[in-house]
């Protein structure tokens, strides 16, 4: 689910932390959408620590995506926690001078406020009138609760507890009739096997030859998949370990660890025996060195100032794949490439779908600063005769639940 939670400048926004730490170990997609004053209670690092993906509270960044809008036109549901006097009064008129209005106003997902402020403030008749305005139309208010408020003071007007603000946020989820609940469960039943990360082959004890990949795209579409309802093996090459901890990974995610592209073939052709869906998003090698040194290479053991390594393919783990596929097994295959232009990555990703026989063939063009390392992609998807059919980009994971939308299509 897409969730986008607002954070407003109030004290309790520090307990929102706690809140979207659940909604990410619970397997979401988290954007935090601070105002400026929240940004002076709780700092955008921590926010994109927590929540995995990029912070901004203004309208003037990212704009060539829209950013405005685009974040409430995605959202399956928005949480306004903590909600001041203030921010519930721009949100009943409806004012949009900040990345969190326009996100509102741009909205038809479910939303949810946990109202935060001084007793005499939620008690006055100008707040009052707001929060009907709201339930008016349809918002979900969670709280106050009674208690211990800064500066010594007690009463009514302490903002919900996270736990509490969690559950009463996913049940308007539900209630809402939101997209994501249909589309979570649309690969309930089968059995995914996905690839993630980079091998690496040994040149020796010490060293190996790899490449840039973080496992950010794998570890996507595992979680993806999961959550939509599927049994998943995840096959992590190398993925770094703060990574994988971070990923809060779904317990239908089983992982199994896998370094050079043997063991990772040797992995997914034992997982396909049984999965409905196969996703190599791996970065695999092409060549390993044929005599791996039994011991450190140095300068001093060389024959001269430079040292020959030979080297020989991997085997080709995707066509052996399809080569031994099951009946209504669906493959999915992917590729990293530097083209220079779209039509020369389409051209590309048509050749090799065709050449290795997949159903369908997840192109990226990746750079120095481009598709590795990064938390967003961009993707060509076509399938097996040529045809592109979704062109995603955006977060690993808005790209992730585009592939498994293709892959639902092409399974239909």
């Amino acid at each position: 689910m897409f969730v986008v939670v607002g954070v407003t400048g109030g004290i309790a926004a520090y307990k929102v932390v706690q809140l979207v730490r659940l909604l990410v170990k619970d397997g979401h997609e988290v954007h935090v959408v601070p105002t400026a004053s929240a940004l002076r209670f709780v700092g955008a690092p921590t926010w994109e620590a927590i929540s995995r993906s990029p912070v901004t509270a203004s309208v003037h960044e990212d704009v060539a995506q829209v950013r405005h809008v685009a974040l409430g036109q995605a959202a399956d549901l928005v949480i306004v926690a903590p909600a001041t006097a203030n921010s519930l009064a721009k949100m009943a008129v409806g004012l949009a001078d900040d990345l969190l209005g326009t996100t509102l106003l741009a909205t038809t997902a479910p939303v949810v406020v946990a109202p935060a402020m001084h007793t005499e403030m939620w008690r006055h008749p100008a707040t009052q009138h707001s929060i009907r305005t709201l339930r008016e139309r349809g918002v979900t208010i969670v709280g106050p609760d009674e208690g211990e408020l800064t500066g010594g003071d007690s009463g009514e007007g302490r903002m919900s507890e996270p736990e509490a603000i969690f559950a009463e946020a996913l049940a308007a989820a539900d209630a809402g009739g939101a997209e994501h609940v249909v589309r979570r469960h649309d690969l309930a039943g089968l059995r995914v096997a996905v690839s993630a990360g980079g091998t690496r082959e040994p040149i020796d004890p010490v060293r190996f030859i790899g490449n840039r990949s973080s496992g950010r795209q794998g570890l996507a579409l595992a979680a993806a998949a999961a959550e939509r309802g599927a049994e998943v093996v995840l096959v992590a090459a190398h993925v770094d370990r703060g990574l994988l901890a971070e990923a809060a990974l779904p317990t239908a995610v089983r992982i199994v660890a896998a370094g050079t592209a043997a063991e990772l073939g040797e992995a997914m052709r034992s997982a396909a025996v049984v999965a409905d869906v196969i996703v190599m998003a791996a970065a695999v090698a092409d060549y390993r060195v044929e005599g791996i040194a039994p011991r450190k290479l140095t300068k001093e053991s060389a024959a001269g100032p430079a040292i020959t390594l030979e080297l020989v393919e991997t085997d080709d783990i995707v066509a052996g794949l399809v080569r031994d596929r099951r009946e209504g097994q669906t493959i999915v295959g992917f590729a990293a490439e530097t083209p220079g232009d779209g039509e020369a990555l389409i051209d590309r990703a048509r050749r090799k779908a065709a050449r290795k026989g997949v159903d369908l063939l997840a192109a990226n063009e990746v750079g120095w600063e481009r598709g590795f390392e990064t938390d967003r992609n961009a993707l060509v998807i076509v399938d097996v005769e040529g045809r592109v059919v979704a062109e995603p980009r955006g977060t690993k994971r808005d790209v992730a639940e585009a592939v498994w939308d293709a892959v639902v299509a092409v399974r239909s």
